[in-house]
């Protein structure tokens, strides 16, 4: 009886939160509702047998993680293209209608959040995960529970992943930064770094006060319920109680997403939440498969950005920084200005070229606005205002902080200081290496690592591994205390256990980004094999250019990097990787193509399958490709492969060889 009251307790009060967080229309009074809760707390109390993490009574937050868990994505959180314009707008129109002629839209706000994937099994919350870098996230459940509009039940079995955006309602930034004011905190800049910082702290009573909320615009795995449309799987989603932004609008032309675009730049300001743009969708889901992806963006979707704010501003001086590559940047001072919300007093110049070609002088009058409404930059200098006190910049010629002679490599556009002693490129350099995308060393952040190295604890990488040896020391500074020093020191032991192609991003190679890094380990698969490749191995490996394996090889061949390798090593840290496991079959060394909408099984984890028998999955058909398997409503790629002489192969044929494989092992 006790057990059927719990759940039945569970069943109205999350039907009461969907009414009061979402629909904003409570059907009982907070009198009742509050009845209803301690009820429920004080029967989960006396029955503990019967707790459940997903009640609403555990939505209060009171976790507290050691640091976030790392999660790949099942399927790949990609980004968006953007549109600027009505031109570009009709530009993306084109090439939708080439492989979708009667294409229609959906036309939807884009939230100023952090964008989040949520994960359902049988109908339960089990996961929330942030995007990271699309392909990697970080497992944040414990602060997405908190946010009272999620839903921890949904009327579907199996698993269902959404996504959407987390976002803090203008309300809740305005009461946080008064909070803030009040304790003689730094204020944050805005809505979106507010949610951000919000949902990454490991406390989740802090995400809790935060007041967060969330609309979420994409089930993932929605064909695998029958659904057909994206118009049709947002009215799914908000069946299931999820929150859908009701401001959207279904459209047949580019001119009607055009004219929605208009209505709403008109609206922006007054509404509730921040939008930095609009997001236009394909509506048709079929239609997304056959349009497909880039590496990086789906074709069947693009972000509107609205056009940013510029304000006029005096630029007072141009100064330069080292980066942990030696790279010189040039930086503009400008007076103060108030720019998207945040106020602005440095912008980057990029180059000396772009300083040449911008005519940018010292004391100009000019033009400022914020790059996607986040990074500041200078647009143009206002000629018509000059008068006898600007002055010409002259690009120095030798490093700002060490003297070191600058180099300008051929094809670049950067000036370089090579002094690898340079202080600047070892500060750099180190909190490169203790970065979450490298080797996530969470608690020694750029302020640490700058203060200790004045403090004379940390001159080189390799310093970060002897810090337990000045333990009392670290305790004995001002500001510092036992738990959080053995803190740091568990992180930085911890770091050891690293993936190997985390070690290599750290290490900070010119022209090796993460992709690259996760390329190289999962190629050479020791940190020994990567050191002895020549420019040739290198080159021949997809991905990686002639440019790329130049500074891989050149980085190798510095005598002071080897010996970082070998201290690192003596450290402990992981220096190789397990290879995949390839299955050899008829599909080994293949370059095969996806096209159409697949029955058997998804397409991704077709390509999941044909990776694991050595094939390569490209997304555009060329020369190149070996062969084309499709599925139903297959379009311009099996057209292109047809007109190529491009071998190609049905779903069913495509598992009767799969299965095949199988037997043969």
């Amino acid at each position: 009886m006790s057990q059927q009251r719990i759940l039945e307790l569970r069943s109205i009060l999350d039907r009461l939160a969907y009414e009061y967080y979402v629909l904003d229309q409570p059907s009982m009074s907070d009198q009742e509702y509050d009845r209803y809760y301690q009820e429920l707390v004080a029967l989960e109390y006396e029955f503990p047998q019967y707790r459940d993490p997903n009640s609403i009574t555990q939505r209060v937050g009171g976790v507290v993680l050691d640091a976030f868990t790392k999660v790949e994505h099942k399927r790949t959180m990609l980004s968006l293209g953007n549109a600027f314009n009505l031109e570009d707008l009709h530009a993306f129109d084109e090439r939708v209608r080439e492989v979708v002629p009667n294409a229609r839209y959906v036309v939807e706000l884009k939230i100023d959040g952090l964008a989040m994937s949520l994960i359902y099994r049988d109908g339960r919350f089990v996961q929330a995960l942030t995007r990271g870098d699309g392909v990697v996230g970080e497992d944040v459940t414990h602060n997405v529970k908190t946010i009272p509009s999620i839903p921890m039940h949904i009327p579907l079995q199996g698993e269902v992943e959404v996504r959407g955006e987390v976002y803090m309602p203008n309300a809740s930034f305005q009461m946080l930064n008064e909070e803030r004011e009040k304790n003689g905190e730094e204020l944050f800049a805005n809505p979106r770094n507010a949610a951000a910082g919000s949902i990454r702290q490991l406390d989740s009573s802090v995400a809790a006060k935060r007041k967060l909320d969330a609309f979420w615009y994409y089930f993932v795995n929605a064909q695998e319920y029958d659904i057909h449309s994206h118009e049709e799987a947002l009215q799914k989603m908000s069946e299931m109680h999820l929150r859908v932004n009701p401001l959207r609008k279904v459209c047949e032309r580019i001119d009607e997403v055009w004219q929605f675009i208009e209505e709403i730049t008109e609206q922006r300001n007054d509404l509730p939440y921040a939008i930095d743009g609009m997001v236009i969708k394909v509506d048709d889901l079929d239609a997304q498969n056959r349009l497909g992806s880039t590496v990086k963006v789906p074709r069947w979707a693009i972000a509107y950005k609205f056009p940013a704010e510029e304000v006029i501003t005096k630029l007072l001086d141009i100064v330069v920084t080292v980066g942990r590559t030696g790279r010189i940047t040039p930086n503009a001072v400008l007076e103060p200005v108030r720019v998207a919300g945040t106020t602005v007093s440095a912008a980057q110049l990029h180059n000396e070229d772009m300083i040449k070609e911008k005519d940018i002088r010292i004391h100009d009058d000019v033009v400022v606005r914020k790059a996607g409404d986040i990074i500041p930059e200078v647009v143009r200098p206002l000629l018509e205002r000059r008068n006898d006190t600007q002055a010409v910049y002259h690009f120095p010629t030798h490093c700002p902080i060490c003297g070191s002679e600058l180099v300008r490599f051929p094809e670049e556009a950067a000036h370089y200081c090579i002094n690898q002693d340079c202080p600047a490129r070892v500060v750099e350099s180190m909190i490169h290496f203790a970065s979450r995308d490298a080797m996530d060393i969470d608690t020694l952040g750029d302020k640490k690592v700058e203060f200790f190295h004045k403090q004379g604890f940390l001159n080189t990488i390799e310093d970060i591994y002897c810090l337990k040896e000045h333990r009392q020391e670290l305790i004995d500074l001002e500001g510092f205390k036992e738990k959080s020093v053995d803190k740091l020191l568990d992180a930085i032991e911890d770091s050891k256990q690293n993936p190997l192609e985390d070690l290599i991003y750290g290490l900070g190679i010119r022209q090796v980004g993460k992709k690259a890094a996760k390329v190289l380990a999962k190629h050479f698969l020791s940190m020994d094999a990567l050191m002895a490749a020549n420019e040739e191995e290198l080159v021949a490996i997809k991905d990686i250019g002639q440019i790329t394996a130049e500074c891989i090889t050149a980085f190798f061949h510095e005598p002071k990097n080897m010996e970082l390798i070998a201290h690192l090593k003596g450290y402990g840290l992981r220096m190789d990787t397990e290879a995949e496991q390839i299955q050899e079959s008829s599909f080994s060394g293949k370059t095969i193509v996806l096209t159409g909408t697949l029955t058997q099984m998804t397409r991704n984890d077709a390509k999941a399958l044909l990776e694991s028998l050595g094939a390569n999955v490209s997304g555009s058909v060329s020369k190149k490709t070996d062969l084309v398997i499709y599925g139903e409503a297959a379009g311009s790629k099996l057209t292109k492969a047809n007109s190529l002489g491009v071998m190609t192969m049905d779903e069913d044929t495509f598992m009767k060889e799969v299965n095949g494989n199988e037997q043969e092992t």
